[in-house]
């Protein structure tokens, strides 16, 4: 399927939620009624990013509080003494039940609804109203019925299948290891190639894990209901490694750690997919519901009646996002996910994710306030970039987190600069710039350039607007054929405005849909 988009245009002099300003929030958007991930990862590798199913781009020369896409390089990630503090933090708390004293109220990593079009709600019910999904799915189905029996595409795979991948994937995500982290490569270190020579150990632990699991099912033998969850194994099943010649802990030993046999706590994670949604998502809405309900009324002062669960379902549910599973993709499969963390059988935090080609992109994260003494903004943020090298190791290409929107104005949204090694995007070219060499323009403007190469140009600007692809009166055609149907003037300049903001490439392959 192809991706099909309803452009709105610009938006301009609307609140914003950084800076307060009544009127300073400018930014162009569109419905995107589906679109793949690979368009979706080109379009946010552009500056765009979705809230919901609407896609939309600052304008970044303009908006009163310039945002930049930011991403990490997990793969190079070194966790900070802050990181490791968190991370220590959240281990006492399994091992001991310790709750730390002191002044978490602040968490840096305090998400809000920031990247929601200055949590205009109104403007998005209204166009989901007005964008009638059931006609237009109906008159693209017809359109690529055709194509697609000329592909000769595979069915989609069926939930039972995600099913076991998402054990699979809770299993490795759980509260014990990730699968292997001796293959994770990183900045090469001295005395790491070594590991990798040495598979005999691995089976002699895996051996070990086993008679440990027997063991423990012997001991619980009314477990958890089989299926439903991947029983994240007890991290005191892992024997600690010894630190090799004084190594600085990966942020795998970090999050991992194992922890005494009598620990206090057990927290497991578990990656659902929410859209189309899973069976497990759909069991554990309500719960996941109830947390982030919670969160917005503590945490973001809303009042009672305004986190309803349309609300919830229209910004952290409902994606654009198709659903693909390749052979060579992660084994959940590409699209939109919950990552949900559960303390002692129960949901206390749940981040909202995409799996894309070349990153996972965090959308946005929400947790019971009785646990905010755990940071679990920070927790979170190491949990998703450990996920992402667990990628890695599967599917090659996908070595990127993308954190948003680096806000240089706004005091409260720098914290995402702290994650290092990251770059900016360059809001005019879109090559990514590291943020070390970004720094010092965005001390003197809010608005920058990063490319230095006075000479650079987008290269994947809209160079011939005439092959973008529009979808009309039930059928597909060329913008070049397209306008010679159009007597209104504005049509044009709409058409173009859109084909500048998504580049040539997004413009030949996403669908305009146009009435």
């Amino acid at each position: 399927m192809a991706s099909v988009v309803e452009y709105k245009g610009l938006k301009a002099g609307y609140h914003c939620g950084y800076c307060d300003s009544e009127e300073g929030k400018v930014s162009c958007g569109m419905w995107a009624h589906s679109m793949t991930v690979q368009d979706y990862q080109d379009l946010i590798d552009r500056g765009w990013r979705r809230s919901g199913k609407y896609v939309y781009k600052p304008v970044m020369n303009q908006t009163c509080c310039p945002q930049y896409t930011i991403r990490c390089r997990p793969l190079q990630f070194q966790p900070s003494k802050s990181h490791k503090k968190v991370l220590k933090k959240m281990l006492k708390f399994l091992a001991k039940g310790e709750i730390s004293k002191g002044n978490y109220e602040d968490d840096p990593m305090e998400p809000t609804m920031e990247d929601t079009v200055a949590g205009d709600f109104g403007l998005i019910n209204k166009l989901d109203i007005q964008c009638d999904l059931k006609t237009l799915s109906g008159d693209l189905t017809e359109s690529f019925d055709s194509e697609e029996k000329k592909k000769g595409k595979s069915p989609k795979k069926g939930e039972s299948n995600e099913f076991i991948q998402s054990q699979d994937i809770e299993e490795k995500l759980g509260s014990g290891e990730p699968s292997h982290p001796v293959k994770m490569p990183m900045a090469p270190k001295p005395g790491k190639g070594a590991d990798l020579s040495k598979p005999p150990c691995r089976k002699a632990k895996e051996i070990r894990k086993e008679r440990k699991r027997l063991k423990l099912m012997q001991q619980n033998p009314a477990g958890e209901p089989e299926g439903f969850q991947a029983q994240g194994e007890p991290p005191s099943l892992f024997p600690p490694k010894a630190n090799k010649s004084n190594q600085p802990k990966s942020l795998e030993d970090l999050i991992f750690e194992s922890l005494p046999e009598n620990a206090s706590h057990k927290l497991e994670v578990r990656v659902v997919r929410s859209s189309p949604p899973s069976s497990q998502f759909k069991a554990t809405f309500q719960e996941s519901y109830q947390v982030y309900k919670r969160y917005q009324m503590v945490i973001h002062k809303d009042p009672p009646d305004k986190p309803t669960v349309s609300q919830f379902t229209r910004f952290l549910c409902s994606s654009p996002l198709e659903a693909e599973n390749p052979p060579n993709g992660p084994d959940c499969g590409y699209g939109s996910f919950h990552q949900q963390y559960w303390l002692d059988g129960r949901i206390i935090a749940v981040g909202v994710i995409d799996i894309l080609p070349y990153c996972v992109s965090s959308v946005y994260l929400y947790y019971d306030p009785d646990y905010s003494f755990l940071s679990l903004g920070v927790y979170s943020a190491l949990r998703e970039i450990a996920f992402t090298r667990q990628l890695h190791q599967k599917t090659s290409q996908l070595s990127y987190y993308y954190m948003g929107f680096y806000i240089h104005s706004c005091p409260k949204m720098k914290y995402k600069g702290q994650y290092r090694p990251s770059d900016l995007l360059c809001p005019e070219t879109y090559v990514w710039v590291p943020i070390e060499q970004c720094l010092p323009s965005l001390e003197n403007s809010k608005y920058c350039r990063f490319n230095q190469d006075p000479e650079a140009v987008d290269e994947g600007r809209s160079k011939d607007p005439d092959r973008l692809q529009v979808f009309y009166k039930k059928a597909i055609m060329p913008y070049g054929v397209y306008k010679k149907q159009q007597k209104d003037p504005g049509e044009e300049a709409a058409v173009l405005q859109y084909a500048r903001l998504v580049g040539q490439t997004c413009s030949e392959r996403m669908l305009l849909f146009r009435n």
